[in-house]
């Protein structure tokens, strides 16, 4: 499907001015949004057997305080957000959190991990500074079911402390791959954990890892997160640092980027994090293991520097890597993002990126703002 350019949603000031206006921006939509999500959970087609709507919310809402502790500034942003909106603070939890919230609920309901659940199947990458043309790269594809489509929107923040960045987002959500002017890039895949716990959903550690200056800040925060769910984290700052993290709640081995590009798709290669994978329909396994493989061969290549067009090549591809919806598996490329923090750079893309142009945004990164 052809899209228009990517919608912009611009926020600055103070937490709760940034809140305020999101909410305020898209609230009809954000409410239709997080119904759907509420109703998926609710349903048990992800989440493990189905449940009433008002449990689902009391599940949420007991993770509430885990958010507040790990990032009081967040937390505020968010409620801001739902009060704006029109919702309650469980159902923000609900529509930005929902990878990770259907990780809790299977665990804390001691539900089975339904075949059925297809979860978002990104394929996602980092290019070391010795690989890339000018500097070093994190791309990837965001790729969930089809009705998140529609709300893709990217975010650029402007907070009155901290460092401006921005966000592919979708409404109603704090973030969800986003470059800093400090020169930190965060990237991520879904992964399918055994080990939920009423803890913090992913997006507000993607902003609270946006708001360092470093990629190791940015790993301090992620391992001392109290997470609720499992993500794959790719990490990558201005000076060519990087790290992958298969991020459970009970285990996070780190890979340091090292000098050859890492790539990963929707399942743990980590010893340290497998048993604490959920399991997953063996023909889904077969997919994320191909398109890992896949993006693995396009950026060996010929050796030569790879640039901003080949990563994007790569999230075309067709076969696999690049996804439109089917009846069984309605799992789409909702869109894909290209990030080069030591030049600011920034390219996103709205839709599938075979049918869909990549936009050309840009940050300008802290070492020239101080040069």
């Amino acid at each position: 499907m052809r899209r228009p350019p990517i919608r912009h949603l611009d926020l600055a000031g103070s937490p709760e001015a940034m809140g305020d206006a999101h909410g305020r921006a898209h609230a009809a939509e954000i409410r239709q949004y997080a119904d759907e999500r509420v109703d998926i959970v609710a349903g048990g087609l992800w989440s493990g057997g189905p449940l009433e709507r008002g449990a689902v919310l009391e599940l949420a809402e007991a993770c509430l305080p885990a958010q507040e502790a790990f990032s009081p500034r967040l937390h505020a942003e968010m409620l801001a957000m739902a009060n704006a909106a029109g919702i309650t603070p469980a159902e923000a939890v609900v529509v930005g959190g929902f990878t990770d919230f259907v990780d809790t609920v299977r665990a804390t309901t001691s539900g089975p991990h339904p075949a059925s659940a297809t979860e978002d199947d990104c394929t996602a990458f980092v290019v070391p500074d010795g690989r890339a043309a000018g500097a070093g790269m994190v791309g990837q594809t965001w790729d969930m079911h089809d009705a998140a489509t529609d709300h893709v929107v990217l975010a650029r923040l402007r907070p009155d402390t901290g460092p401006g960045a921005l966000v592919f987002t979708t409404v109603g959500c704090l973030g969800q791959i986003g470059m800093n002017e400090s020169g930190v890039c965060v990237g991520i895949n879904n992964l399918t954990g055994n080990d939920g716990r009423f803890g913090v959903m992913w997006p507000t550690v993607i902003r609270e890892m946006l708001a360092q200056a470093t990629a190791a800040d940015a790993l301090d925060v992620l391992l001392r997160a109290d997470l609720a769910g499992a993500h794959n984290y790719l990490i990558l700052d201005a000076d060519g640092r990087g790290y992958n993290v298969e991020a459970m709640p009970s285990a996070r081995p780190v890979e340091v980027l090292a000098d050859q590009p890492l790539v990963h798709a929707n399942h743990v290669t980590e010893p340290a994090a497998a048993p604490f994978e959920g399991e997953r329909d063996t023909e889904l396994m077969a997919n994320s293991r191909l398109r890992q493989s896949l993006a693995e061969a396009m950026l060996a290549g010929t050796g030569e520097p790879i640039g901003a067009e080949r990563l994007m090549e790569i999230t075309r591809e067709p076969s696999a890597i690049c996804r439109w919806p089917d009846p069984r598996y309605r799992v789409e490329s909702s869109g894909a993002v290209i990030m080069r923090p030591r030049t600011g750079d920034f390219w996103a893309c709205w839709g599938q990126p075979a049918d869909n142009d990549y936009e050309h945004f840009s940050l300008t990164p802290a070492a020239a703002q101080h040069s």
